[in-house]
C-alpha cells in the first residue's frame, strides 16, 4: 500500500523516533524519483489533513507539482528522512525584502507525517531552514500559520518566530 492509499483510508499508526538525532534533513534532489514521489505524497498528507482543505491534489495538479516546483528558480525543498523514509517536508521560496534590501526565505508548506509528529522533526526542519537562510545571508524567514493552529504557533514562538510589530493577515484571491 502506498502512502496515498494509506492516507485515504484514514489509517494512522503510531511510531516513535528513538533518537531524533537520527533524523536527517536533506535538500531535495529534483532528479531523485523517491524525492519526487515523496513531495506529492507529503503535499497530499498536508492538503488532506486538519490544516489543509480535506482533499488531495487533482490529477492535473499532481502531474504539474514536481516539474513546476522543482524548476521554479526560487524554490527550496527540504526533506526529513528517518530510517530510509521521507517523513517530513518544507517547501520554501527565496524572496526579497525591499525593507532590508536582502533575500528572505518564506516557508510555504511544512508537514510531518502524522505518525512522526511530536518527535522534534518539525523543529529539525525549521532549524535547517534557518541554517540555509543564514548561509544565503537572508534578513529573515517568513511563514503563514492558521489562526486556529495553536500547536504550530507554540512551536514557532519557541523557535523565535513572532507575528511582528504589526501582525498581518495573508489575504488571497483564488483564480
Amino acid at each position: 500500500m502506498n502512502i496515498n492509499q494509506f492516507i485515504s483510508r484514514g489509517a494512522t499508526p503510531v511510531f516513535f523516533i528513538a533518537d531524533s538525532g537520527s533524523v536527517r534533513i536533506v535538500e531535495a534532489d529534483k532528479n531523485d524519483f523517491r524525492h519526487q514521489q515523496a513531495l506529492v505524497c507529503l503535499i497530499n498528507v498536508y492538503l488532506k489533513g486538519d490544516m489543509g482543505e480535506g482533499r488531495v491534489l487533482d490529477s492535473a495538479a499532481e502531474k504539474r507539482l514536481v516539474p513546476e516546483l522543482f524548476n521554479h528558480p526560487g524554490a527550496l525543498v527540504l526533506f526529513a528522512e528517518y530510517d530510509g523514509f521521507v517523513i517530513g517536508l518544507a517547501v520554501c521560496f527565496i524572496g526579497f525584502s525591499t525593507f532590508y534590501a536582502k533575500k528572505l526565505i518564506n516557508i510555504h508548506d511544512l508537514v510531518v507525517l502524522p505518525e512522526y509528529r511530536n518527535n522534534g522533526v518539525a523543529e529539525r526542519i525549521l532549524s535547517a531552514v534557518e541554517a540555509k537562510a543564514r548561509e544565503l545571508d537572508c534578513c529573515k524567514i517568513t511563514l503563514e500559520v492558521r489562526t486556529d493552529n495553536d500547536k504550530a504557533m507554540l512551536l514557532y514562538k519557541r523557535l523565535g518566530f513572532d507575528s511582528g510589530d504589526h501582525p498581518m493577515y495573508f489575504w488571497r484571491k483564488v483564480l
